[in-house]
């Protein structure tokens, strides 16, 4: 009997086996195409900018629950980026809006894409919307070509200028823009220009009050001994030494008032070229009074003045012979060649500079001779020719470097 059903009982638990296994399957394959639907779905709210969804049931124990759990992660990373990026942008907007720059971005066609409230305080009013429209419709053409930085004194609706231009290059979306930058100098320039005024009337009503003082109170003195009757017998010594005292002070004061006019009317150069060696070692030759070193450097030519070179050069090595002179030391004249450019160095062994803040003021001077004009008229002449003109402490050691620099011809 069991040979006979034996058959059967094999065919009924293979069916058996089957129906659990294809039961697990399907059991298997829906779990598998829920989770994947539930990523499905997480990724596009991701895509669309959703970020508020989570897959649940997520579990550790496989790989599905795994990746599931990293959507969740890589969704709340998202969102905190994107709510920082939200964060960042509104204060480059308020930051843009409140610059007193004017602002104007242009796409690849010339069209304006953005502008902030200075740059249509500048433009004036307009009929039309301002984003979309062409820098020629605007009148901003000539913003977007030729050299940047640079200044021009183009008027606009909102200021007169000059300005001073400056353009970037940034991409948005894969496509080239250009940033202007408009800055109104007008006003920088102004201010500048009343701060010199008070420091140039605060020296020289110090000049003028120290030699007037004097004047005033000596004339007073003499005019009450010639008006009291009963004179000492050496009021005529008095009145000659008052009047001595009087002539020196104004004296004193119309050698003030020439190296004024002398540094108020610099002559414009009449430009040649001049060797550098021979200039500098020309000048080295006039200075006896300490050591002076001449380190020769390279062969080097420059189109200036040689007359006013020669005077910037000498009232340089005098200050730096003078200063050599307080500590036995001595003065060392180079030049080199560095990016394009001449330098010239007058190197001294002098107790060196404790503050360049007042150093190119006129007429300030720390000096019981001295007129202070001589660096001022030093950069001058050192700007007037394309150069520039500064003082400061050696590095390691006592002393002071004059540093000028010229444009190699």
């Amino acid at each position: 009997m069991s040979g006979e059903h034996a058959p059967k009982t094999v065919w009924t638990l293979g069916l058996l086996a089957v129906g659990c296994w294809l039961g697990l399957a399907t059991y298997v394959r829906s779990d598998i195409v829920r989770s994947l639907r539930n990523i499905a779905n997480l990724v596009a709210a991701v895509r669309e900018g959703d970020y508020s969804l989570r897959g649940r049931g997520a579990r550790n124990d496989d790989a599905l629950g795994e990746t599931l759990g990293e959507v969740n992660a890589l969704s709340a990373v998202l969102k905190e980026q994107r709510l920082e990026s939200m964060e960042a942008t509104a204060l480059l907007e308020k930051v843009i809006e409140a610059v007193d720059v004017s602002l104007f971005a242009f796409d690849q066609d010339r069209r304006l894409r953005l502008i902030n409230r200075a740059g249509e305080r500048l433009l004036g009013p307009r009929s039309g919307a301002w984003l979309g429209a062409t820098a020629e419709e605007l009148g901003l053409g000539s913003l977007l070509e030729g050299d940047a930085p640079r200044t021009f004194g183009m008027p606009f609706a909102g200021g007169k200028g000059p300005w001073e231009l400056r353009r970037a290059v940034f991409r948005q979306r894969g496509m080239k823009h250009d940033l202007v930058v408009l800055s109104d100098l007008h006003r920088a320039l102004r201010e500048e220009e009343r701060a010199a005024w008070q420091r140039l009337v605060r020296v020289i009503g110090h000049e003028i009050n120290n030699s007037l003082a004097p004047i005033q109170s000596i004339a007073g003195h003499l005019h009450e001994t010639l008006a009291d009757g009963a004179r000492p017998d050496d009021w005529e010594d008095d009145l000659r030494s008052g009047l001595e005292v009087i002539a020196r002070r104004a004296e004193a004061l119309g050698r003030f008032l020439r190296a004024y006019s002398q540094l108020a009317r610099l002559p414009p150069p009449k430009l040649t070229s001049v060797d550098v060696g021979t200039w500098v070692e020309r000048v080295s030759k006039l200075e006896t009074r300490v050591p002076l070193r001449l380190a020769a450097g390279p062969k080097t030519t420059i189109t200036a003045d040689p007359d006013q070179l020669d005077q910037l050069l000498i009232n340089l090595v005098r200050n730096a012979a003078e200063a050599a002179m307080e500590t036995q030391g001595q003065v060392e004249l180079t030049w080199a060649q560095v990016s394009g450019a001449v330098e010239v160095l007058v190197i001294d062994d002098g107790p060196g500079i404790s503050s360049t803040e007042n150093l190119f003021v006129p007429f300030f001077t720390t000096k019981a001779t001295g007129s202070g004009i001589g660096l001022v008229l030093a950069r001058q002449i050192a700007e007037v020719h394309g150069g520039s003109l500064a003082l400061e402490p050696r590095e390691g050691r006592r002393g002071c470097v004059a540093r000028l620099r010229f444009p190699v011809s």
